[in-house]
């Protein structure tokens, strides 16, 4: 199980034995980071943790243990030990970040395990006659209960659809999903007690806040919390011309040249999220890089979208690629990664993934069946508010796909999952929850010439009449361009585009917003990767698919006169899938 979770030779890992309790736990983790301890013991020997991921305590509760005598270091997770000492199992409650983790208590005869009330940091488990096993990976589990390694049509349908798979299922039959918030107890192979810690009704039940009230709280909120996520080290913050890296650096309060900044580009043109990183960053008198997307990327895709999907156990798919080059590059800088990620979701309630209505003439009946009443499910996962659907459903079962490939290189850190903050964020009033106002005041408050650089949707805080509608107007028209000339390129318009092709008109659309163009690079430079892979009788004899309707797509994209850049990506990551993780 460990082999299978290791990346690199720096990594390190272990084992722990408990064999009168029948417990058997190993890790993995970066080294130097928060969670390399393991295993972290207390004095009397009688309590072990193993932990992975970060914890961003609340200072109250690092004073008591200073108060009781302990050592405390905040850039280690071996006070979390002297935590459960204090609080017993429910610890927990007490923690905030992304994580997972076994408490072995030799006193009570118990073992604990346990996740962040949100599930990002994931446990896969399957429940065996004779056992239980459980890991932070699939590819762990598949490792050792070789039988699991089956697809579920039913989560396929949902890969296809939305791209991902709900209810806190896998891709794998007989794997499951620790559900966010746990604490399941044992005694030797039994489970005891299968509790949650956490109930999200607590912040559902939270009274609505005025609007002045509400922005107060936030401001207060944000800045207290922020100063956490900069310890440790070394890090480096992602620029992007977006809100939520700058409501970062707004408050960040980093001295001239201590923080990297790094934005990551295409080849076309220098996009906007490079031109404007770079002004925050001068701004801010802050050393900024650019990581190119370009040939080296190319050259190497086949490797890179393998291990993406290898680390992600099939859960990124393989235009993630991009994600683990740019990262592998970003760790030679630092091993802590600071990200806005999640600021649109979390502050202004974005929701980030909803079913496609593509067409699967390609797909056996059952499965496009499958694919049909995928949607079904999905809105019944969305009837709830939508910050209990951000943040205990989008986050672990859509974002964890980046984030798994990122935090297979470093660790990937963002404030904007703080518990604080989510729960402050269910008492938005309706008006502020969709607005961007909130966070260009932040800005503002912290930094007004901040807020007065236009973003890569041409907004800037306090609006200029006329000038500023303007520019937004002109980034919004272009961003859709680039999209429709990209993705979105409607079949009509990819027949034009063919006829067109010796104008290279990909030159005057792309890269304006996105570095990344893989329905162009499929077509070109891809081509050869795409057809080896799809057009190889393996792949055309999967069960799923009808192999003539299926050769008659990709044939048609390759030579540039449809575009199923879509198709083409999922039906490359599922077979990925099959020569990977489920390779005998």
């Amino acid at each position: 199980m460990i082999r299978s979770m290791t990346r690199r030779l720096s990594d390190v890992s272990g084992v722990h034995d408990e064999i009168e309790l029948g417990i058997h736990v190993g890790w993995v983790c970066h080294e130097g980071a928060f969670d390399d301890c393991a295993p972290i013991w207390n004095e009397r020997r009688d309590v072990c943790l193993i932990f992975t991921g970060e914890d961003f305590q609340d200072d109250s509760n690092l004073d008591l243990l200073r108060r009781e005598g302990r050592i405390v270091d905040e850039t280690k997770a071996s006070y979390l030990v002297h935590l459960y000492e204090t609080f017993g199992p429910s610890f927990v409650e007490r923690l905030n970040g992304w994580f997972s983790g076994v408490v072995i208590d030799r006193r009570r005869a118990r073992a604990f395990l346990f996740n962040d009330r949100y599930g990002l940091r994931r446990i896969y488990f399957h429940q065996a006659r004779d056992a239980f096993y459980f890991a932070s990976e699939a590819k762990a589990l598949l490792e050792v209960v070789p039988n699991l390694k089956r697809l579920d049509p039913s989560a396929i349908a949902e890969m296809l659809s939305f791209g991902c798979v709900l209810e806190n299922r896998t891709l794998f039959k007989g794997v499951h999903l620790l559900p966010g918030g746990s604490l399941w107890s044992f005694s030797g192979k039994t489970i005891v007690e299968r509790s949650t810690y956490f109930d999200r009704s607590m912040w559902e039940n939270r009274p609505l806040l005025k609007g002045a009230q509400f922005y107060e709280r936030l401001k207060e909120t944000f800045t207290s919390i922020l100063p956490k996520y900069f310890r440790g080290g070394p890090l480096a913050i992602s620029l992007t011309g977006g809100l939520d890296c700058r409501m970062i650096m707004a408050w960040g309060g980093q001295a001239a040249g201590s923080l990297p900044c790094v934005t990551f580009g295409g080849v076309y043109r220098e996009c906007a999220d490079v031109r404007i990183a770079r002004r925050v960053a001068q701004h801010c008198r802050q050393p900024h890089q650019t990581i190119t997307v370009g040939a080296a990327f190319l050259g190497d895709f086949p490797a890179l979208a393998e291990k993406t999907v290898l680390v992600s156990d099939g859960s990124m798919d393989v235009t993630g690629a991009v994600e683990f080059y740019v990262n592998e590059i970003v760790r030679r800088l630092c091993r802590v990664r600071l990200t806005g990620n999640y600021g649109s979701e979390v502050i202004r309630g974005h929701v980030a993934f909803r079913p496609r209505l593509d067409r699967w003439e390609v797909l056996e009946p059952e499965l496009a069946r499958l694919v049909a009443i995928a949607p079904v499910r999905y809105r019944e996962q969305r009837a709830c508010r939508d910050q209990t659907f951000i943040a205990f459903k989008q986050v672990p079962w859509h974002h964890y796909a980046r984030l798994s490939v990122e935090a297979s290189h470093l660790t990937p850190r963002s404030p904007f999952l703080d518990n604080e903050l989510v729960g402050l964020m269910y008492q938005a009033p309706a008006d502020l929850l969709a607005s961007r106002e909130p966070s260009f005041r932040l800005i503002a408050e912290g930094d007004p010439r901040l807020a007065r650089i236009p973003t890569d949707r041409g907004l800037s805080f306090p609006s200029i009449p006329v000038l500023s509608g303007l520019r937004s107007m002109w980034e919004e028209t272009g961003a859709k361009a680039e999209y429709a000339y990209d993705y979105g390129m409607p079949q009509w318009l990819a027949s034009l585009d063919h006829a067109a092709r010796p104008l290279k008109l990909e030159h005057l659309f792309l890269g304006r917003q996105k570095f990344y163009h893989f329905r162009v690079w499929y077509r070109d430079q891809l081509s050869s990767y795409v057809r080896d892979v799809l057009l190889d009788r393996r792949t055309l004899e999967r069960g799923y698919l009808r192999g003539a309707a299926f050769r008659k797509c990709v044939e048609s994209h390759l030579e540039g006169r449809q575009n199923h850049t879509t198709m083409i990506t999922k039906m490359l990551t599922l077979e990925v899938v099959h020569r990977t993780l489920l390779r005998a």
